[in-house]
Parts: C-alpha cells; sequence; structure tokens
C-alpha cells in the first residue's frame, strides 16, 4: 500500500544516492535504493524513475579531452595547423562551448578560427549584443564584425562575461588567429573561405548544415564529432558538459540498453512494473532572462517503451468544473461526472480539454526531474515521479 496518502496528486520525490566515480555500481545502487521505496510504500506500478543524465556518463568514465577533440576535428574535416576552421551558430557558454572551442583551435595552430554568433541572441536564448546597443548600428546587412564595437555591448546580463572576448582568449591561447562576428545568415561564413566548417547549433543543426551544404560542402556538426571510440556518445559532443582539467564529459551511450536493464531488475526486485527514463536539461524557459534552458539536443537521452510516443493530455478540470455548476450540479456531482469522463479519448478540439496543451510526456516529465535535482545539485540525482503517467 502506498504511504503517501490518498489525496496527495502528482508528485516528485527525489532520491538521496550519494557520490557516483567512474565504475561506481550506478544500476546495482538504483535498484537498492528502488528496494528501500519499496519497502516503505513509495513505489507502485506506473511510477517513472528518473535519472539524470551526468550520473550515467560520469559512472562509464564516458570523458574527452580537448586533446581528442582536435584529433576529431583534423579527421572529421581534414584540417591541420596553419588551416582556417569556422564555427557556425555556437551558444555562449562556458560550461557547454568553451572546452569545444579551445579543442577546435587546438587542432589549427597558426590558423585561423572564424566565429559566427547569432544575434541577439543565440539559439538558448542567451543574450550575444544588448539589443539597444543594437538598435543605434546603422545596419546596411545582416552582418556585424565586433571589432570596433563597445566591448560593453557583448557583456552578459546575467553571467556578466563578455563572451566576444573570452572566446577570443580561448582561441588566441591555443595559438591561432580569431575572427568573430554576428550575422543570422548560414551561409555567410561560406564567404570567409574555411577549410571547413563545424556545425555548432544545437536543434537546428541539420536545418542549418542543409543551408550551408548549398554552398559549402566540408562541414559537420557536434553530433559528428567523438561519436565512435574509447569514449563515444551517439549525441557526439551535443550534450557534453565542461568537466576537471581539459575534459568534456560527453552525454551517457547506449541509454537505451541501460534503462531496460533498470526496469528489469526493480521488477524482479520489487514486484513493481516502472518506467525509466535517463533525463538532461529541463525544457524551460526563465522568464526573467529569457533563457531557454536545454542546451541538451533533447531532454530524455532514453527511457523506457511505456513512455516513448505518448503525449500528455487531460480533462479542463476547472473548465468542468465551472460548467456543470452552471447547469447545476452540486460538488458530489461535479466529481462524479469528472472521474466518469477520466480516460476519455477527447477530439482535439475538444473544449474539455481546452487549454490543456499536449505535451510530450518525457518533456514533462524530464522537466520535473530536472527542477527537483537542480543545476546546483541536491544530492538527488534519481528522482521519482508518481501520479503523471
Amino acid at each position: 500500500m502506498n504511504r503517501l496518502p490518498s489525496y496527495i496528486g502528482p508528485a516528485a520525490l527525489g532520491l538521496k544516492m550519494g557520490v557516483f566515480v567512474p565504475g561506481s555500481d550506478l544500476v546495482g545502487d538504483i535498484v537498492e535504493r528502488a528496494k528501500d521505496c519499496a519497502r516503505d510504500g513509495l513505489i507502485d506500478d506506473g511510477d517513472v524513475l528518473c535519472i539524470t543524465e551526468s550520473v550515467v556518463a560520469r559512472v562509464q568514465d564516458n570523458f574527452v579531452t580537448t586533446d581528442d577533440v582536435a584529433q576529431e576535428i583534423r579527421r572529421a574535416l581534414g584540417v591541420k595547423a596553419g588551416s582556417t576552421v569556422g564555427v557556425l551558430f555556437p551558444i555562449v557558454s562556458r560550461n557547454r562551448f568553451s572546452l569545444i572551442l579551445e579543442g577546435i583551435a587546438k587542432a589549427v595552430p597558426g590558423g585561423q578560427v572564424i566565429v559566427q554568433l547569432s544575434y541577439p541572441r543565440d539559439e538558448v536564448g542567451n543574450q550575444t549584443i544588448n539589443p539597444r546597443y543594437l538598435e543605434k548600428l546603422d545596419l546596411v546587412e545582416d552582418y556585424i564584425p565586433s571589432e570596433g564595437l563597445d566591448a560593453g555591448a557583448f557583456v552578459h546580463p546575467v553571467t556578466k562575461v563578455d563572451y566576444v572576448a573570452y572566446y577570443q582568449q580561448i582561441i588566441e591561447d591555443e595559438g591561432a588567429t580569431p575572427r568573430i562576428y554576428f550575422s543570422n545568415k548560414a551561409t555567410r561564413i561560406a564567404q570567409f573561405n574555411p577549410d571547413g566548417i563545424v556545425v555548432a547549433d544545437v536543434h537546428d543543426r541539420q536545418e542549418t548544415k542543409a543551408k550551408l551544404e548549398q554552398v559549402f560542402a566540408n562541414a559537420v556538426t557536434l553530433q559528428e564529432l567523438c561519436s565512435s571510440g574509447r569514449s563515444w556518445s551517439e549525441w557526439g559532443l551535443l550534450g557534453s558538459n565542461k568537466s576537471a582539467g581539459n575534459r568534456l564529459k560527453l552525454a551517457p551511450r547506449d541509454g537505451d540498453k541501460i534503462v531496460r536493464d533498470i526496469q528489469a531488475r526493480i521488477k524482479e526486485a520489487t514486484g513493481k512494473q516502472i518506467e525509466v527514463i535517463i533525463y538532461g536539461d529541463g525544457a524551460y524557459k526563465d522568464p526573467t532572462t529569457g533563457i531557454y534552458e536545454l542546451a541538451d539536443p533533447q531532454t530524455v537521452f532514453a527511457a523506457t517503451s511505456g513512455l516513448q510516443n505518448r503525449m500528455r493530455t487531460g480533462l479542463k478540470y476547472k473548465y468542468l468544473a465551472d460548467v456543470l455548476h452552471f447547469e447545476g450540479k452540486n460538488e458530489a456531482e461535479i466529481e462524479a461526472v469528472i472521474e466518469s469522463k477520466r480516460g476519455d479519448v477527447l477530439p482535439d478540439d475538444s473544449m474539455e480539454s481546452e487549454g490543456t496543451t499536449p505535451r510530450q510526456l518525457t518533456d514533462v516529465l524530464a522537466s520535473l526531474a530536472d527542477l527537483v535535482s537542480g543545476s546546483a545539485d541536491a544530492g538527488t540525482p534519481v528522482v521519482l515521479i508518481k501520479g503523471l503517467t
């Protein structure tokens, strides 16, 4: 019997797990914690166990160095010392992109790294140029060189980092010459005749690469780099994070196998049929900063079959309560009618679900789990979600 009282609806419980390092028995420890939950009446059929991608990748020892990235760049683009490499639409992030850029610059010492930033924000909402400063510029085309502009125009309003100066320094420290400018036209970078281009955006990478390939052939996305070898991910460098020293932690690999294994072992240990996901960033846009937190390629890197291709929909409870009360029904009658409608398949334009926007269930689960575990790390890399499936 679930010890949560019957008046509790959907809930997310952060599970404390301790520290994980390369080689830790993540699956075994998660199963043990699930057994604790079963003992305490906290786990039921249909619950979802959410595991943050960072601990999965860490126990896999899924790290690469900036030297590894440089080697990948040379292999994929055929560049060498003295070559020119273009970098198209990177996000401005110390955690997500600084070491990738360092690896790119390492690949072409004595050469040039051309960085084309979108403006006034990158694809996840980080400000690249102050919009008020931008209004003062007399733009005649979609091209803004960083040279000659006020340095304050590039300062990020939240981190206070001048990412133009920061990225320039990274490139120079590796012995290459930086050229950084702003344009929202994907093909602009081809006009500088680089020897190869890294398409660095996250969510629109395939569309961006397709546009670029109309005028330039030698280009790769971040997903195509570090997708094989000793450390690798099917996501390549997408979803990677800065780690200690000059290392990047890649996204986890073989996630589908891991979630199936955890699901089966928890079923064997507890008798409960649950679903399992490996999640990254939640799909959350900060209303104050305008930053869209999803710097990972998607919210969920792997999910068990019961969650795949499922939408979260539902009755518009408050709307139905108003309508039924207007019809003269009392509270008990309203509850009975709403309960009788649960599970009904409603057409897309049904007024009974109006305002309840259908969303991918995995996106909802990952976003909730990410908010519970938090970037500041509450020591709960595993989250148990109840009542959402």
